[in-house]
Formats: C-alpha cells, structure tokens, sequence
C-alpha cells in the first residue's frame, strides 16, 4: 500500500518507458505505450476475446471454440493479450500492490467500452471474489480494485456482497482445460437479486475462461440477463 502511494507522489512516468508522459497528470502511460500495447484494433472473438485471423468477417465475429460450445456468458472486452510488457504489469499488481496500475487498468477499459456502454440502468459492475486463503495472503483483490476504477470512469454502480466465493479452489494454472471446469464448479454463488441487470464482470487475467464460465453460469441461472467479461488480458 505504501509503495501505491509513493507511486501517486512521485512525478508520474510512464509505466512501460518511463518517460514522463505527454498527457494529464492523471495519467500513467503515455499515449505512444498506450497505442503499441493496448490497442483495440487486434480482431478477437467478441464472446471469448481469443485473436481470430483479421479476414474473419460478419457480425458478431465469433470464434469456432465459442460457436462449436457457447459459453454462458455473453461478451468479453480485453485490453491486451497476457505478454510482455502487459504480463509484467499484471504481475506487479497482483504480487507487490501496484494499485495505480489498477487504476490504470479500470480506466482503460472503461475508454474501451465507452462507445458501447449500455444505456440501461440495471448494468452494475461485480470482480469475481478471490479465494479467502489468497485474499488473507495477498491482502487485497486487484480485481476488485480494478472493477471500482472501471465503476468510477464509466459510472457504473459498483457491487461486491453479490458475487460470493463460497468454496476454496487450488490455482488453475497447472490444470489443463477440462480439470479447471471441475475445480471451478460450485464454487461460486450469488446473494441477492440480479434479475434482469446487465453484470460486468471484472478480473485480471483469462486463460481458459473456465472461472468466468462458472461466475456467468450462476449469474445467469440467479437471473442476470447479460453477462460480460471485462479482463486486463487474454492468454493467447
């Protein structure tokens, strides 16, 4: 927490060049990182938001995975796929509290939906809960973090009693594709009404899209009405 501080003291740089950015002070990439490294113009599965070939045409452009067996969500935005320099900035997040860079994260995404942001009123903003073993060790959720800078640029309302974690799951990275569905099943679960909202669901990271999977799933059968992913970044 005191390093996230100093970081907001200091004279902000760039945090991928470190140069000082040519943008407003509240800024913390320059608009050269931004463009090379967060761009939107990458073609991606509008479901899963895997790249596809840039010659895929049609609307919705979606990938065979997603269409071959649907997931229950509905649509995923990503800033970025998880490689370098994205894939550092994620990881000193997440492992040494750079919670500037959740703000960062939040506010790029919001700039990313801004122009399909929906008109409604029931669209809330939910991060998927961290499992409380790795929440007490961490001692924060960078996907909470990164979910209330995206609700404060996008004015969203910002809900985090709704979307429970109520069983400890072992980290998915060593599992392969089907072990994740099966270590994320039941273990989430959602208190209150969510009838008829369109939920933003926020993490940091997708790889197989198992854990978002699972969120939209009780999302969905608690009601929700539409279910989309927001993610600092894809595995490829």
């Amino acid at each position: 927490m005191l390093r996230s501080l100093v970081y907001r003291l200091l004279p902000l740089r760039c945090v991928v060049c470190e140069l000082h950015p040519g943008g407003a002070p509240a800024t913390s990439i320059c608009t050269q990182c931004e463009a090379d490294f967060f761009s939107a113009e990458t073609a991606r599965c509008e479901r899963c938001a895997i790249c596809v070939p840039d010659g895929q045409t049609g609307a919705p452009r979606i990938c065979g995975r997603c269409l071959a067996n649907g997931p229950h969500f509905d649509a995923t935005t990503t800033l970025a796929d998880y490689v370098s320099p994205v894939d550092g900035m994620v990881i000193a997040l997440k492992f040494t509290a750079r919670l500037d860079l959740a703000q960062l994260f939040g506010r790029l995404l919001a700039s990313r939906l801004s122009s399909a942001m929906p008109a409604t009123d029931d669209a809330v903003v939910m991060p998927v809960p961290l499992a409380f073993e790795r929440a007490r060790q961490r001692g924060f959720n960078q996907s909470h973090h990164i979910a209330r800078a995206f609700a404060i640029a996008a004015h969203r309302r910002l809900i985090v009693d709704r979307l429970l974690r109520i069983r400890h799951t072992p980290p998915q990275q060593s599992l392969a594709l089907k072990e994740r569905r099966r270590n994320v099943r039941g273990a989430f679960a959602v208190e209150g009404s969510v009838s008829g909202q369109h939920v933003f669901v926020v993490d940091d990271v997708m790889t197989t899209g198992s854990t978002l999977d699972e969120v939209a799933r009780v999302l969905k059968q608690a009601g929700a009405a539409h279910v989309h992913n927001l993610i600092v970044a894809r595995t490829p």
